[in-house]
């Protein structure tokens, strides 16, 4: 169960969606019952099924930045990538660098428009810490001269269609380095036909950094040191989720974002308390799930902290069976992926 090989499984490269589905809900629902084993492929349209009134479906209103920056280096001219993972404070970022050999502390990185990156520090993973010019509208630059972050497995260029596809419907908070994948298959109108049967919808906030994607290196699972990301959790929402425990309804959560969030604020009766900070959490097999019931997510990386995830929410043997059907049945895996819905 600890070991990161059970958790490998083999991807025909064709089968790694580069491009999102022609609408949002018109991607496939994979549909997995925990209890009777039994899987089913679907329409996402027809996920609207699986919901009763006074059920809550939980989102993540995180919104996508624009944080890949493109300059050169005032000391030796080399092109430069900037990634930023995490604002510190006004103008000042946690990024990542490539080629990072090519950039030391101290050094200034021209961007856009004469603008300036001083590198302040290297952090202890190895990223660095840059400051900004203190005059600039920082998100107003980036928004004009960044580019969405897609992620490595995606191999082209971001263009102008992904600067909304790759964002969910109701992102709302910027901060985000990577999209919750889970909510890019919901439309307003699904949203909306979902308020219409009665089902309560909230928001959490979890700003999804780059260690979503970053590979588990040690074989032995609980080796593996998470990385941190910020969530809030509001009073209205903890309230909305703890009336629906209390009076025996469905918590559906939207991403393992949300699932992390809000297992994160949750306690062992299963009520969730409202708050901010930072979460850590890793949640693998052998953990206990104290608040959600069913899980939407997408079709995750081999070996990584999200497979374990939903491996937790249901089972390893039950996960290798689902995903070896997705890939006869050349479902389309990853971000821009078709759906799995565990209830």
């Amino acid at each position: 169960m600890y070991e990161l090989s059970e958790y490998d499984y083999e991807l025909p490269r064709e089968l790694i969606a580069q491009e999102p589905s022609a609408v949002r809900d018109g991607s496939r629902l994979l549909v997995l019952e925990r209890k009777s084993g039994n899987i089913n492929i679907m329409g996402f349209r027809e996920i609207i099924d699986f919901f009763s009134k006074g059920d809550v479906l939980v989102l993540n209103d995180t919104k996508v930045i624009p944080a890949r920056l493109y300059g050169v280096s005032e000391r030796n001219s080399a092109e430069i990538e900037i990634l930023l993972l995490k604002e510190i404070e006004d103008n000042t970022w946690e990024i990542m660098i490539k080629p990072g050999k090519k950039v030391r502390s101290g050094d200034r990185i021209i961007l856009q428009n004469g603008v300036v990156c001083l590198i302040s520090r290297t952090t202890e993973n190895g990223n660095r810490i840059a400051v900004f010019d203190s005059e600039l509208d920082f998100f107003g630059f980036i928004n004009r001269h960044g580019h969405i972050p897609l992620p490595p497995y995606i191999e082209r260029d971001d263009n102008t269609e992904d600067k909304s596809r790759y964002q969910t419907v109701y992102a709302k908070v910027p901060g985000a380095a990577a999209a919750p994948t889970a909510g890019l298959h919901f439309t307003r109108e699904l949203l909306e036909d979902l308020r219409k049967k009665g089902v309560d919808i909230v928001s959490v906030l979890l700003h999804v950094g780059l260690g979503t994607f970053r590979p588990i290196k040690t074989e032995k699972i609980t080796d593996h040191k998470m990385h941190k990301e910020y969530y809030e959790v509001s009073t209205e929402a903890a309230e909305t989720i703890n009336n629906a425990k209390s009076k025996g309804k469905k918590i559906f959560a939207v991403g393992t974002t949300v699932a992390r969030t809000l297992e994160t604020v949750g306690q062992d009766s299963g009520l969730v308390r409202p708050g901010s900070g930072e979460t850590g959490i890793f949640i693998y097999p052998g953990c206990r799930f104290k608040v959600i019931d069913h899980l939407i997510t997408n079709f995750h990386l081999p070996k990584s902290t999200l497979i374990l995830l939903v491996s937790a929410f249901s089972s390893v043997e039950m996960i290798k069976r689902a995903y070896d059907l997705a890939i006869k049945e050349n479902m389309r895996f990853f971000s821009y992926g078709d759906a799995m819905l565990i209830i």
